[in-house]
């Protein structure tokens, strides 16, 4: 047995990558925002390890400094999951019957485990490029980012497909806010002014103006204070990539 979607559903964000935009009652913008971040900063750590030249100390300095501003957006959302949402719904999934959406769960928080240590893994590599760069070294990291960027779209397509849509039919409206005040926790000015031109980087115009549209006229101020110093630091961590886009 599971629960109705309501007829009141909000239409949701499509952004490149997404795999699938679960109807119901709550706005997903920020997950899906999130994970367009997500998909896109692995296309460019997995280009990065191939194309930066071994010798160039610089540029290994600035992916190390900045695998670990992706390491801890990536942390915080999944924290927030794992002690915000998903608690929430395996009751909620639990008291109506749904042994699918409960296995589906549970699938969510194993894969947060095998993908942590992937993390990782990818942060001890980036680091020991930054401080004695060699060929070997260069080769491990790459496959290791490749694994990485595998695994991490993969966790994010299953938690569109799947876990989303089961988000939509369970959660209450007590509960989606609970997460939310929990996603937006974060009240470092120095977190903050890359976590939003983070946020920003790569959305189209009009999806930039609706996803930001409901933060308030602060959020708009913050990005343009802090757009082109994160650009700066963006060139210079994948100035050696043809591309950034997301793939």
């Amino acid at each position: 047995m599971t629960a109705t979607i309501p007829a009141t559903a909000r239409p949701q964000l499509e952004l490149p990558g997404q795999v699938h935009a679960a109807a119901g009652p709550h706005d997903l913008g920020g997950m899906f925002v999130a994970h367009h971040g997500f998909r896109r900063d692995l296309y460019r750590f997995a280009m990065a390890t191939r194309n930066t030249p071994v010798d160039d100390a610089q540029t290994w300095s600035a992916l190390a400094t900045r695998w670990e501003r992706f390491g801890e957006i990536l942390h915080h959302h999944h924290v927030t999951e794992d002690t915000a949402i998903w608690p929430e719904l395996f009751g909620a999934v639990d008291e109506q019957g749904d042994r699918g959406a409960h296995s589906t769960l549970d699938e969510m928080e194993a894969e947060h485990d095998v993908v942590d240590p992937m993390l990782a893994a990818c942060a001890a590599g980036f680091a020991a490029m930054a401080s004695a760069p060699d060929t070997q070294t260069r080769n491990h990291l790459a496959e290791v980012v490749h694994a990485t960027h595998a695994s991490v779209y993969g966790h994010l397509a299953h938690e569109e497909a799947e876990a989303l849509p089961i988000l939509q039919r369970h959660l209450s409206g007590k509960g989606w806010k609970k997460a939310e005040r929990l996603a937006k926790a974060e009240k470092d000015p120095r977190k903050l002014a890359f976590l939003v031109p983070w946020l920003a980087d790569g959305l189209p115009q009009p999806v930039l103006a609706e996803a930001f549209g409901s933060m308030g006229p602060a959020i708009k101020v913050v990005l343009s204070m802090t757009k082109t110093r994160y650009e700066r630091a963006e060139w210079m961590a994948f100035r050696h990539i043809p591309s950034a886009q997301v793939a």
